[in-house]
């Protein structure tokens, strides 16, 4: 008989000891083959693109070598690139972004004032960092360093007083300190953001847009104090009157008392990078709750408001932005009384407001009919009501799978702030570069301006791309 304890021939005894990976699947070597060259296909597309790319370099890289920054005129620029290169040499002429850069920035903001939309600036990073990286440290010091740093910058070739200068580095030492032992204390300045931004913008007395803020205050206060039944239409109720009858009073009594005033800037001149921030960050703030009520108003069961978040969006969604523009350009004061002053500025953020929530809020819906039914009977079998379901159990699962589709509109929403140089401003694609092309010192200057701004919009909208990602790897807890 064989011996039961026996291994087979064909079975090895002893462990071998580990080897190294073949050469061919490590390293470069390794990455190349299976990025680029895994199959006779992607071995050939990819030679087709290094040719391609290897084209675009050779047609484009001359103009790019040859270019000028220091000039004072595109005949100048052209004379420049003729002596060192030879005639008939082309070249690019970016001494146009050094000479004008500020109206792209700034648009036709007074130079004395730069020192307010830079702050506007940085008070917007300490704005956002608890709120957008509230558990990540690491990440937050680097955007308050990041964001302190290119307002610094900002100032220096701005030539800004140098209070300003000691008053911006006292603001992010100030917020760094908090980020590190007090990070939802900075939620305070989130808060007081929309009025101070105002504030320094426009300019003008901060306590009319400080008692609006307070409206939202008083409201919560007193709906706390009432039954639940009606503590939110309570709420509502209370912040509608005292906009309506306390705001402006408790405005002048405190201006009596602590007379705050910056000199007055009016919208005509906001134009370039700031125009286009103040109208998508607003858009962008505004859009998203809006979106989610309207998403919800959409599933509702309730006739009446299914109809009108139907109308609503369908109708948003029909008709092109450019219209909704000309609309907040001629038709929105005809629906205002008489005598009133409706800023033009302001008339855009509500049209592009209502436009970005229409996308937002089928996003939204996206998000909503992914969620199996389970989870919204697991809602009901705990008890709890409507908006409790949706704020605890819905709406957070809701949205992290639309995450994408949601930063994809703040993109899309952000570039299209661009369409607002067909209504006479000054947004920093066409409107700022018509004006700079407008003067005979730079009249036939065309490319240049065009990749100065195409590259700040890149870097804004990647930014917000990776945040994205960055929001999505932070949520994904499906296998933790």
């Amino acid at each position: 008989m064989s011996d039961a304890n026996a291994s087979p021939a064909y079975l090895r005894t002893e462990m071998l000891p580990s080897a190294a990976p073949p050469r061919r699947q490590e390293g470069l070597l390794g990455w190349l083959r299976e990025n680029l060259f895994s199959g006779w296909l992607n071995s050939l597309l990819t030679v087709l693109s290094l040719v391609i790319i290897w084209s675009l370099i050779r047609h484009f890289w001359p103009w790019f070598a040859h270019s000028v920054w220091r000039a004072n005129s595109l005949a100048e620029c052209r004379q420049i690139i003729t002596q060192t290169w030879g005639e008939g040499a082309t070249g690019a002429c970016f001494a146009v972004i050094r000479v004008r850069w500020h109206q792209y920035i700034f648009g036709f903001y007074p130079r004395a004032e730069y020192w307010r939309p830079i702050l506007t600036l940085g008070l917007l990073f300490i704005a956002l960092a608890p709120v957008l990286f509230s558990v990540n440290a690491n990440i937050r010091r680097w955007v308050l360093a990041g964001g302190g740093l290119l307002c610094m910058v900002l100032l220096a070739v701005t030539a800004s007083p140098d209070w300003t200068v000691v008053l911006v580095w006292a603001l992010f030492a100030a917020a760094l300190l908090l980020a590190e032992y007090a990070p939802m204390r900075l939620l305070m300045v989130t808060a007081l953001y929309p009025v101070l931004a105002v504030w320094l913008l426009w300019g003008g007395s901060p306590w009319y847009p400080f008692m609006l803020l307070m409206g939202f205050a008083v409201g919560y206060g007193v709906s706390a104090l009432v039954p639940r039944g009606v503590s939110a239409l309570t709420g509502i109720a209370v912040t509608v009157l005292w906009w309506i009858f306390l705001a402006a009073p408790a405005a002048s009594l405190a201006t009596l008392i602590l007379p705050l005033h910056l000199p007055v800037v009016q919208s005509s001149v906001f134009g370039g990078f700031l125009l286009s921030v103040v109208i998508g960050v607003s858009a962008i703030v505004l859009s998203l709750p809006l979106g989610i009520l309207l998403a919800l108003a959409r599933q509702s069961n309730m006739f009446i408001i299914y109809s009108l978040a139907v109308v609503f969006i369908e109708f948003i969604r029909g008709v092109p932005l450019i219209t909704l523009l000309f609309v907040a350009l001629v038709l929105l004061k005809y629906f205002l009384p008489p005598q009133t002053h409706f800023d033009l500025i302001l008339r855009v953020i509500i049209m592009v407001t209502l436009f970005a929530a229409a996308y937002m809020a089928e996003v939204i819906r996206g998000g909503l009919a992914a969620l199996p039914k389970g989870q919204y009977e697991a809602a009901d079998s705990l008890g709890l009501n409507y908006w409790q379901a949706q704020r605890l159990i819905i709406l957070p699962q809701a949205l992290k799978i639309s995450i994408p589709g949601i930063v994809g509109t703040f993109i899309g929403v952000f570039k299209d702030t661009t369409l607002v140089g067909l209504i006479n401003l000054y947004d920093p694609l066409k409107g700022i570069s018509d004006v700079v092309r407008s003067e005979f010192t730079w009249k036939g200057i065309y490319w240049e301006p065009f990749i100065f701004t195409g590259a700040i919009f890149f870097v804004i909208c990647f930014s917000m791309s990776r945040y994205s990602m960055y929001l999505e790897r932070r949520l994904s807890r499906e296998h933790r």
